[in-house]
């Protein structure tokens, strides 16, 4: 996950929220534990006082004693934690042998006969005592003695199941924080699926391989596709019209140009040859124009179409050279084709013929006797074109290869031949590289990628 993708922020989101979460429960779980261990002390509490208050007698001479004490054994462990005690109206005083030499300090609230309290107070050492305590009336002779009857437990106990529960209770919510994280991971990765699945359906299209996004997704998902795939047909359809109206403007211009050429040559009959040069040279600058913009034209047509789309190198290589032999620059050159018949190009036809043709083209003009072509099948495949010319100096090499550089306005070159080449190859998501032959020459490199130049 990259850093400001919306799954992680998704990821992060989740396992924020099941921390938060977690903590909440864990307190919450945490603060109901000690109270349910607390209620079951003063249960506990209570059970004393009964057996206390069934072992409370008064002897001949009207004291207090208790005939049948708590059976629980720390009652007798001095300072165990656990605690009764007994007082009347006369100041009489019973507790047991863990008080040792000290007395519960209960509070002054009046109680009726038969109520229950429970009071938290300190104890020995200081201790927090939850103390439970009930008052009772008996009966003498003619005379009625209330009697107030306590039980105390060290809450320290509590503190301490507690802490165990909250230790145990946090490995348990750990584990169970772990997994939710990886379940939340994975319905993140479940929810953006969709997208993802709509993400390669765009570059399927952008490569050629699609025209329109599937249907069959979410129905989240669903405007958002319907809308992508009326801008493609919208776009299909600018593009359409835009094509038309290129092709319509260079067919209308082919026929004031074959009128200009002829102009031209009955110039050049008159003697007026510098003129009908002139001429040319502009009838030709526009007819370069022409057929850059028709293949221009063609190409943003062809690229939104690329699936199945496959050419064999060696049979167009062959044509291209038995054609370009037949030109002044081509006669005095031999072509060395060095490429094989099972070579398989993802180029249509016309247009490889397009960039073929004017890289050869170039290649002639420029070289002393000898052009070679070679292919490598394993690059996509890559097409190299070599030539024993001066080549290109380096720095010229980056400025041809820049984006509308055009030769025909830098000094020598080969018109807008490497313009039409980088448009073609550009609509295929091919590159073009140039660089230095070990003979000196230029090489010439086609293939997958973004265009560069090596110096």
């Amino acid at each position: 996950m990259r850093l400001g993708s919306l799954r992680l922020r998704l990821v992060a989101g989740g396992i924020v929220a099941i921390l938060v979460a977690l903590t909440i429960a864990g307190a919450g779980l945490t603060l109901l534990f000690e109270r349910h261990v607390a209620r079951t002390i003063a249960d506990d509490l209570d059970v004393h006082l009964k057996q206390l208050l069934a072992g409370i007698d008064i002897d001949p001479q009207r004291n207090l004693l208790v005939s049948r004490p708590p059976a629980d054994p720390r009652f007798a462990d001095p300072l165990s934690g656990l605690y009764w005690q007994v007082t009347d109206d006369r100041g009489q005083l019973l507790r047991s042998r863990s008080l040792w030499d000290t007395t519960l300090a209960l509070p002054a609230d009046a109680l009726s006969a038969g109520e229950r309290h429970h009071h938290e107070v300190l104890g020995p050492a200081k201790a927090r005592l939850l103390v439970a305590e009930r008052s009772v009336v008996l009966t003498v002779g003619d005379r009625r003695m209330p009697v107030r009857v306590a039980a105390a437990a060290d809450l320290a106990r509590v503190a301490a199941v507690t802490a165990d529960f909250a230790r145990d209770l946090a490995v348990a919510l750990g584990l169970l924080g772990l997994v939710l994280a990886i379940a939340t991971s994975i319905q993140v990765g479940l929810g953006l699926r969709p997208l993802d699945a709509l993400r390669r359906g765009v570059a399927e299209i952008r490569s050629g391989r699609r025209q329109h996004l599937p249907a069959a997704v979410p129905a989240e998902v669903r405007p958002l596709v319907e809308e992508l795939n009326a801008l493609l047909d919208a776009q299909e359809r600018e593009i359409e019209r835009s094509r038309s109206r290129a092709a319509d403007l260079a067919h209308g211009l082919k026929t004031p140009l074959a009128a200009l050429a002829a102009d031209a040559a009955r110039l050049r009959e008159r003697g007026e040859t510098t003129i009908a040069q002139d001429i040319d040279g502009v009838g030709d600058a526009m007819s370069r124009h022409v057929d850059r913009e028709l293949a221009r034209a063609r190409v943003r047509g062809a690229a939104r179409h690329l699936a199945g789309i496959s050419t064999e190198l060696a049979p167009l290589v062959r044509s291209l050279v038995a054609t370009l032999s037949r030109t002044p620059a081509g006669q005095r050159v031999k072509f060395d084709s060095q490429v094989r018949d099972d070579v398989q190009v993802p180029l249509d036809r016309t247009d490889l013929a397009e960039v073929l043709g004017n890289l050869l083209e170039n290649a002639a003009r420029h070289a002393a006797t000898h052009v070679r072509i070679t292919a490598d099948p394993s690059a996509g495949p890559s097409i190299v074109i070599e030539d024993d010319g001066a080549g290109i100096a380096p720095e010229q090499r980056l400025r041809v290869l820049e984006r509308g550089a055009r030769l025909d306005e830098r000094g020598d070159g080969a018109g807008l031949g490497l313009a039409i080449v980088q448009d073609v190859l550009g609509a295929y998501g091919w590159r073009l590289d140039l660089a230095n032959c070990d003979n000196g020459g230029l090489k010439a490199i086609i293939g997958p990628g973004r265009a560069s130049a090596v110096p």
